[in-house]
Formats: C-alpha cells, sequence, structure tokens
C-alpha cells in the first residue's frame, strides 16, 4: 500500500451551522477510505479556537470537541509551514504537521463564505470545494441572484434592504414591498444557509417580525416572493467541465423546508430521482451547470430550484452542502451513480487538480520569452 494522504477535515466553526457541521463531518469520516487517507480531524469551536484532540484514535467530531486533552491548533497563511501547526508544544517552538489536502467542512459564516478558503490559498493547501470568489458570492443570495440574471437564469422576483436603514424607519420599505412583491414573501439573510433566520410572511406585522429576526443574523436582509411550487435540488461535481446529477425533490413537512424540518423534526422527506418530465431533468441539469459556472465554481455545489406551473426557478446554490445521512448532495450522486466513498474520492482528486491548476500562475512578473 502506498503511503496515505494526510486529510484535513476541519468542522464546527463560528457559525449558526455549527451543530450542521459536525453532522456532516461524522458522515465524511466515517466513510472515508481509511486505507487511503490519514484522517486528521480539526475542530473549531464556536468560540473560534482551532483544536485536535491528543488522542489519535478520536476522530468523530464529538470525541474531539468533548477531550479534555486538546491541543491548540491553527493554519497559518504562511506556505513553508507545510500545513497544521501545534501552538501549543512547550519546547522547540511550534511545530508544523503536513496536510496533504483539507476538506473544509464548515457550513454558513466562516467557512462557506470564501474566508477559510482565503486562508487555505494563503497557505499552500490544496482543498475541497469552491474558492473564495464562488464561495463568497454563493454564500451572498444578493450578489448571487445579481449573477444568476446575468448568466440568464430566472429567479423570483426579490428586494433587498439594509438592516440599518430597517432599524432607522421600517416604513418606506414596508411599503415597497408590499407594493413590490405583494404577500406572502420569504425573509432572509443575505449570508447564511440551512434555512437559519428564514421566515415566511403573509402581512405587514409578519413582515416585521421576520424582518427583526433575519436581522439577527445578518447586515443585509433578502425579501423574496413566495414562490408556489415543487422544491428541487441537483448536485454539481466538477472543476472546469462539471456535471449535474439526477435531480431530487423536497416534500417540506412544514410550511416550508425550515432548519427544524431539515435537521430536527425530519418530517420532511425527499423523492429521488424527482418525478419530472425529461425536458424539465434536463433543463435543471443545464441550469445548475450553468449556475456553478456564473459563481466560478469548483469540486462541488448543490442548486436548488422551483418548479412552478412549469417554469424552471433558480432558487441558490450552496457551495459547501450539508453531507449528513439525510443530505441531498450525495443521496443525489447515489442515485445517479456514484457512492459515497467514491464521491470523497473524486472531491479530494478534483481539489488536488485545481490546487496544480492555480499554481500554474505567475505570482510575479516575469517578461515574455
Amino acid at each position: 500500500m502506498g503511503k496515505r494522504l494526510r486529510v484535513g477535515v476541519i468542522f464546527g466553526g463560528r457559525s449558526g451551522e455549527h451543530e450542521v457541521s459536525l453532522r456532516s463531518a461524522e458522515s465524511i469520516i466515517n466513510a472515508i477510505d481509511k486505507s487511503k487517507y490519514e484522517v486528521v480531524p480539526i475542530g473549531i469551536t464556536k468560540e473560534g479556537g482551532w483544536l485536535v484532540s491528543g488522542n489519535a484514535t478520536a476522530l468523530l467530531p464529538q470525541a474531539v470537541m468533548a477531550s479534555n486533552n486538546h491541543q491548540q491548533v491553527a493554519i497559518i497563511g504562511d506556505p513553508t509551514r507545510q500545513g497544521l501547526t501545534r501552538l501549543d508544544r512547550l519546547s522547540g517552538g511550534p511545530n508544523s504537521e503536513q496536510l496533504d489536502v483539507v476538506f473544509p467542512v464548515l457550513h454558513g459564516t466562516y467557512g462557506e463564505d470564501g474566508t477559510i478558503q482565503g486562508l487555505l490559498d494563503m497557505a499552500g493547501i490544496p482543498y475541497v470545494g469552491c474558492g473564495v470568489l464562488a464561495s463568497s458570492t454563493g454564500m451572498d443570495k444578493i450578489v448571487m441572484k445579481h449573477l444568476f440574471e446575468q448568466a440568464g437564469l430566472k429567479v423570483a422576483k426579490y428586494e433587498w434592504l439594509l438592516r440599518s436603514s430597517w432599524e432607522a424607519d421600517p416604513r418606506p420599505i414596508i411599503k415597497r414591498i408590499k407594493h413590490s412583491l405583494g404577500f406572502p414573501v420569504f425573509v432572509k439573510p443575505a449570508n447564511l444557509g440551512s434555512s437559519v433566520g428564514i421566515s415566511k410572511a403573509e402581512d405587514k406585522t409578519e413582515l416585521r417580525d421576520a424582518v427583526n429576526d433575519a436581522a439577527r443574523y445578518d447586515r443585509r436582509i433578502i425579501v423574496e416572493r413566495a414562490v408556489v411550487g415543487r422544491e428541487i435540488e441537483v448536485s454539481v461535481l466538477g472543476n472546469e467541465h462539471p456535471i449535474a446529477s439526477l435531480p431530487g425533490e423536497i416534500i417540506a413537512g412544514h410550511d416550508f423546508y425550515d432548519y427544524e424540518d431539515k435537521y430536527i423534526d425530519s418530517g420532511s422527506r425527499t423523492e429521488v430521482p424527482a418525478k419530472l418530465p425529461k425536458k424539465t431533468v434536463e433543463r435543471i441539469q443545464r441550469d445548475a451547470i450553468t449556475a456553478f459556472q456564473a459563481v466560478d465554481g469548483s469540486g462541488l455545489a448543490r442548486v436548488d430550484f422551483f418548479v412552478e406551473r412549469g417554469r424552471v426557478i433558480i432558487n441558490e446554490i450552496n457551495t459547501m452542502p450539508g453531507f449528513t445521512s439525510i443530505s441531498m448532495y450525495p443521496k443525489l450522486w447515489e442515485a445517479s451513480g456514484v457512492s459515497y466513498s467514491e464521491l470523497i474520492d473524486r472531491l479530494i482528486e478534483l481539489a488536488i487538480e485545481r490546487h496544480s491548476d492555480k499554481a500554474r500562475n505567475l505570482t510575479s512578473y516575469q517578461p515574455r520569452k
């Protein structure tokens, strides 16, 4: 057996989706081929502290977080450090350990928004998933929709607002939303995922409550026309030449597919593959790839759509979708002929491929020969 690749699996983080990240990372660590990869589990606390367990056999996220033998670590934006730096060595200074690739299983802020991707780029470490640009634009629902519209994709009508403007005087904002969108509407923080902070508003009173709730999570809020249609999701895999999976359908157990429905009550159900006409399937797959390329995606993404009276409307792209046992991203690829462990292999290969391609770029001026 050849040398195993050292894969740093990062989980947790300063995000409203901290617990979701732990579940995703556990699924990946359980499924990854231990004969090919040496897993280095790296936890980030809710306060932002990076740590590994002193017990080498403690691989699962909960065991790492609960360990009484923590070691403080960091990834420093210095490629000469070789990867993971241990900060609590009392002698000999900080000790660096090679990481061949990182799987940042972080959802939401400080993980899916381009911040950790920028750190990993500076550190010169290959990583799974989208880069800084795709991650940040894919996280920002307002910028994302601008890019989708520019790419010719159909989006639901929307308005957006600043928390500061809302707090100064909500009345003109309410009037604008009522005139432009009507009711019902969905209110969302611009930068968050897993339906955290999302509410449905049927009237002006509920709109006030919904915006106040969303404003707890972000300084920018988006308000969208409520689409009455089927919720369809499709997985995308690849770098320069991405492919799309068969689509699946989410049948929500609540009024809409909210956080509790996704991760707590599990009242929703999925239909994989979705029962759709062949032309609609092809349209959704084509639009998913267009969306992926519109944000300059790499590695993976899940793209969410509505089908309303036969019309395909794109909702959003998720650049680090969930990998829990009930997550759609791996389920859609399994239905398309790619197993969970094969999917992890392919994502790691794509990470190394993308890193090698970026390494070709000059970082200082050289005259042409």
